[in-house]
């Protein structure tokens, strides 16, 4: 069998030389992720039925709810979203009357986004749902473990942040 020039070599079956395996469900940023993603998926149970909303959307409707008045832009960084999954999402919220754009007078170019009052009537039917939510998930550890997993999520941001800086 031919290798193709600059594709990494595997050892064959009579190699005596270990070569790293990565095994992916301990590799600990597809473990966060896949938590991250399996927790939303069941919580957008709560909202995706009644609502008809999807995860992008409860994330623009929550920032909304929490801060009153963001940027798509503001938006984005604030979730972590792709700024395209954002603007899909603000615009399924418009046309469902959840949401309104607001220009900024002194920048045309510039948009506020704001909850309706069928958009705020959501966000507070849901906010009691969410919370209950999480602290469903939280009863499954100890005070002592959730004050530990706090401060684990504190300890990987700031490692991402400083490898990032570097």
């Amino acid at each position: 069998m031919s290798q193709k020039a600059g594709s990494p070599r595997l050892p064959d079956a009579g190699d005596d030389g270990e070569r790293p395996v990565l095994e992916l469900n301990r590799f600990l940023p597809y473990q966060l992720n896949h938590l991250a993603e399996t927790v939303s998926r069941s919580f957008s149970k709560i909202y995706a039925e009644k609502y008809g909303i999807g995860i992008p959307e409860w994330r623009v409707i929550a920032m909304l709810g929490e801060r009153g008045a963001m940027t798509a832009r503001d938006i984005s960084v604030a979730t972590s979203m792709h700024k395209t999954k954002v603007s899909r999402a603000v615009a399924a919220l418009e046309n469902r009357d959840f949401v309104i754009r607001v220009k900024n007078p002194e920048d045309m170019r510039e948009q506020t986004l704001r909850l309706t009052a069928t958009g705020t009537s959501v966000y507070e039917d849901l906010i009691p749902k969410a919370l209950a939510y999480s602290n469903e998930l939280q009863s499954a550890l100890t005070s002592e473990q959730r004050l530990l997993l706090n401060d684990v999520f504190e300890r990987l941001h700031e490692a991402v942040k400083q490898r990032d800086e570097t």
